[in-house]
């Protein structure tokens, strides 16, 4: 199926409404609740499931449009860390490979520590090469956006090469394939996921694309009225990034709902080809995983058979 009749038809309602992050050898899913399915390596289905609710969901002043954004993705950074440190264990079970979870955490701050160097200290250091735009606070945010987004591309591609990041962009295909039937009202089988596109309108990918303009926007007017030095500039970046953030939440929201409409879909498009990178086809088994990660967020039960499912039950027609 085409990506884009796939995705003008998937939401038929807010209330349906799930999302989720591919992790090691597994999905997390958050709809009603929160739920984590690793493949371990004897084959069988480890789940983890988490009944507190979303920070915005708590605490209903949280969820007001333009600050929810901000606690949205604290609560995804928070729950993405817990899920790929418990992926982490449960995939490399009994395989003498097991990291701490100290190991797990410092590797995760080396990765932020490398992506504030790599995608705002080195556009900033590298169009300040240019004298021609050096002083001109405006030119000078434009091409350090442009700058920083090529170099967003390029990591993703280059990362994409990597044998255990494909193996992740494949579940993250097949979180998306079985969020799209959920949404989309399909039972929760294999044969309907399978028929879905690996591209979702509200994906990490596309928020990132959209938070790249959008900080190419902000900064580009912030560089106009506020003319500032290398600290400062460092200073102001790091400053608006909640700003930046909720209005690409927004943003993304938004035309996520409006689809049918050509002028919002095309403004989404650049996040769904970027998507093209970031996900893969998965195979029968990644799906699986994804679907009970799903069930079990959406408060369906997941049975101790369907967690031991060997290959052969899989690719039965019945699915799950």
């Amino acid at each position: 199926m085409k990506a884009g009749k796939d995705q003008k038809n998937s939401i038929r309602d807010e209330s349906l409404a799930a999302g989720g992050q591919a992790v090691i050898e597994g999905v997390l899913m958050r709809s009603k609740n929160t739920a984590i399915a690793v493949r371990r390596p004897d084959k069988s289905i480890a789940i983890k499931k988490i009944e507190k609710p979303m920070l915005i969901k708590r605490y209903k002043f949280l969820g007001i449009p333009f600050i929810r954004g901000v606690f949205v993705l604290w609560d995804a950074l928070f729950m993405g860390i817990n899920a790929l440190s418990y992926s982490a264990q449960v995939s490399s079970e009994g395989t003498g490979e097991d990291l701490s979870k100290k190991e797990i955490i410092f590797s995760i701050l080396i990765a932020f520590a490398f992506g504030i160097a790599i995608f705002v200290i080195a556009p900033l250091l590298l169009t300040g090469l240019f004298p021609a735009i050096k002083n001109n606070g405006g030119l000078f945010a434009l091409v350090e956006g442009i700058i920083r987004t090529v170099f967003l591309i390029i990591y993703i591609w280059l990362v994409s090469f990597s044998k255990d990041i494909k193996r992740v962009f494949e579940y993250h295909g097949a979180e998306h394939k079985t969020v799209n039937a959920y949404e989309a009202g399909k039972e929760l089988t294999m044969e309907n996921a399978k028929k879905f596109s690996v591209i979702h309108p509200r994906c990490g990918t596309s928020f990132l694309v959209i938070t790249m303009i959008a900080a190419i926007i902000v900064l580009t007017v912030a560089g106009f009225l506020w003319p500032l030095g290398f600290w400062g500039k460092l200073a102001i970046r790091l400053a608006f990034i909640p700003i930046i953030a909720s209005v690409s939440y927004e943003f993304q929201r938004f035309t996520a709902k409006h689809l049918n409409n050509p002028f919002f879909y095309a403004l989404a498009t650049p996040g769904m080809w970027l998507q093209r990178l970031t996900t893969a086809e998965p195979d029968d088994e990644q799906i699986y995983v994804a679907l009970v990660s799903l069930k079990s967020a959406v408060g369906l039960e997941v049975s101790d058979e369907e967690l031991l499912c060997n290959s052969k039950k899989i690719f039965s027609p019945e699915g799950i």
